[in-house]
């Protein structure tokens, strides 16, 4: 088990400033026109397959890397870039998580190198959780898995929605309702391959912020999908499914996991190592900012109004990091999160974020208003920090639940 460190070895200095070339010179120059054009980005995310950026093989080694701080350092280095383009390019890395904490060896050697296709044929792939009733309260969720045992199929009817790369994904993973008398605990997360019948997507949403990156509804309409594409495989879900319904006869017993939640306690500091990507792109922005713009014979960093502002930002940002940084060692040390530290991680990381980015915003002034400059952009991208992946309430419940002692549901 590695050491903590906040030191950056050569080999991750190098990987560093690799992500970051490719954030300054492809996708920085691309970042408003794709914004504007609120698609995504296919161009951009070809060329990061090329050099090997977008690759199965490139997450690998920064999931593995002994330090933990693989993930989080290529996260803040992209988001620094884009977030937009940032989360086309990651995207896929949400369902790859899913894989990676619910799916056996064979289904990971199986369906992840299919999520990222190859540098001549790029894919994504998407994870379908949240429903139109069915967001933060995960007990709500209504799409439903039915086994055909006749046909070892199982069949999944519902409507998914907010899902990254949902509809154009060459690899969909869904999570669903398998026992509705379990609640959260009833839940599993199965594959939907590629060009299943009965998959569409429904609505493309038009959102505020994160343009680039494609967001919409998949609908599932009698899917059907062989026995093996169950995550975990049902020997498996029998046997979590027996443990849960005997917690529920007593509830002082063995708890049992919830597939969702695992995906999301996992990736929950890299979501907040982007938005710290984001909030150091806009306080670069505005210290250059103040320290090149000249009012009353002087640069405004001179005024203790604006100097403060910046001292606030970096400490904020540099707080931010820690925090993700801490939450992402503990993860590969196998160090439980017996403070919620994943979700305080995310948490301070996309407050921060959005804080940093509206500072920024009013340093630049009236510029600071208008596209010409990337700050607005920015703050636009940062907002979706504190909602999506669970939002900024949830991981103030989540945390303060775990500090109580109380059971999270």
């Amino acid at each position: 088990m590695a050491e903590f460190t906040m030191e950056l070895n050569d080999e991750q200095k190098e990987v560093r400033d690799w992500i970051h070339g490719f954030a300054a010179d492809v996708m920085r120059p691309a970042a408003a026109e794709w914004d504007e054009r609120e698609e995504t980005p296919w161009p951009v995310i070809q060329e990061a397959a090329k050099i090997g950026l977008y690759s199965l093989d490139f997450y690998a080694q920064q999931f593995f890397d002994p330090t933990g701080l693989g993930i989080p350092m290529a996260m803040e280095e992209l988001f620094w870039g884009d977030a937009g383009i940032g989360l086309s390019i990651v995207g896929t890395g949400l369902a790859a998580v899913g894989v990676l904490a619910n799916g056996t060896e064979e289904q990971i050697g199986t369906w992840i190198p299919q999520m990222y296709g190859d540098a001549a044929d790029v894919k994504v792939a998407a994870f379908c959780s949240s429903e139109p009733d069915a967001g933060s309260d995960v007990s709500a969720m209504r799409t439903r898995a039915v086994y055909d045992e006749a046909t070892d199929e199982w069949v999944l009817n519902g409507t998914k929605t907010w899902a990254t790369n949902g509809g154009i994904a060459n690899v969909h993973v869904v999570v669903a309702v398998v026992d509705p008398d379990l609640g959260p605990k009833g839940h599993a997360s199965f594959i939907v391959p590629p060009a299943t019948p009965g998959l569409t997507q429904g609505q493309k949403f038009k959102k505020h912020g994160i343009r680039a990156s494609h967001t919409a509804e998949v609908v599932l309409e009698d899917v059907r999908i062989p026995g093996h594409c169950l995550l975990g495989g049902k020997e498996k879900l029998d046997e979590r499914l027996a443990r849960a319904r005997e917690r529920a006869k007593n509830p002082g017993g063995e708890r049992v996991k919830n597939a969702a939640m695992a995906t999301f306690e996992a990736s929950r500091p890299a979501v907040g190592a982007q938005a710290v990507g984001i909030a150091r792109a806009a306080y670069e922005v505005a210290l250059d900012y103040a320290r090149t713009r000249v009012q009353f014979g002087r640069p405004i960093i001179d005024n203790q109004g604006v100097a403060f502002q910046l001292a606030d930002m970096r400490t904020q940002i540099d707080a931010a990091r820690l925090l993700v940084w801490r939450a992402s060692w503990m993860a590969t040390a196998g160090k439980p999160f017996t403070s919620a530290e994943g979700s305080m991680s995310k948490l301070f990381a996309g407050e921060t974020a959005k804080k940093v980015t509206a500072q920024a915003m009013q340093i630049l002034g009236g510029n600071g208003y208008t596209r010409e400059y990337p700050v607005e952009r920015m703050h636009r991208d940062s907002s979706i920090y504190t909602i999506f992946e669970g939002t900024s309430e949830i991981q103030r419940l989540v945390i303060a639940r775990t500090l109580a002692g109380v059971p999270i549901r």
